[in-house]
């Protein structure tokens, strides 16, 4: 089952479902289910509840950090069913790192630009070591300066991270957003004064579904499938 956030956006809800097809044709004998922990129905409680009865359920968060959803929405959801279990947050994950770099490369990233890594932001503590972790990897890829900005519930958010850099010299200043899909957060990344913004991690510059997204939703599933339950 995948546990996304959740969008009103059509854009947004439309990958998720091609997400969910993806993974339907690539593993046949795997029924591939969709639940939201925010904004849409159906919620990952009423999701699991509807199957843990007659089959094991294996709820993958495709959420880029820890947080309130995962430590508590998803949590809640799989406890009171032996048949249940979820996965880690969908990231940090070492193939994630990989498309990060690539798209940031793709927007036009040079040696020696700025780049404000753009996360949601959460009000959780345990989701910012998990973005600077991200951060410190993309540091290994690109030559400039690499800090992290928030759409929301943290700080610092992006247009002050963006505005910062600026201040302190920067003559070019690139977002890499680290967002699964298009939706409201990364819509609003377009107006932070950045000179260009990377596109979501999920879809590939083909238009395609990114293949490493889909084969880190697997390792996921893979690990938490083998625990005992």
């Amino acid at each position: 089952m995948l546990c996304a956030h959740g969008t009103r956006g059509p854009r947004g809800r439309r990958t998720v479902g091609a997400l969910v097809d993806a993974l339907s044709r690539a593993r046949p004998g795997t029924a591939v289910r969709a639940a939201f922990v925010d904004v849409q129905p159906p919620t990952v409680a009423d999701v699991v509840a509807q199957h843990a009865p007659e089959r094991g359920v294996v709820v993958v968060p495709v959420l880029l950090s820890a947080g309130h959803h995962v430590g508590s929405d998803v949590a809640r959801a799989v406890a009171p069913w032996s048949r249940a279990v979820s996965a880690g947050p969908l990231g940090p994950h070492p193939l994630l790192d990989e498309v990060l770099a690539d798209r940031l490369a793709e927007a036009g990233a040079l040696p020696g630009d700025a780049v404000v890594l753009a996360a949601a932001g959460s009000s959780d503590p345990r989701a910012a070591p998990d973005v600077e972790r991200v951060a410190a990897a993309l540091r290994t890829r690109h030559d400039g300066e690499v800090v992290v900005g928030y759409g929301a519930a943290a700080q610092p958010r992006v247009p002050d991270a963006v505005a910062a850099l600026r201040e302190r010299g920067a003559r070019r200043v690139l977002v890499a957003s680290y967002l699964l899909g298009p939706g409201f957060f990364h819509d609003r990344l377009a107006g932070v004064g950045a000179d260009a913004v990377s596109e979501p991690l999920l879809t590939a510059p083909d238009g395609a579904l990114e293949p490493r997204v889909l084969a880190a939703v697997w390792s996921r599933f893979d690990a938490a499938a083998a625990l005992p339950v």
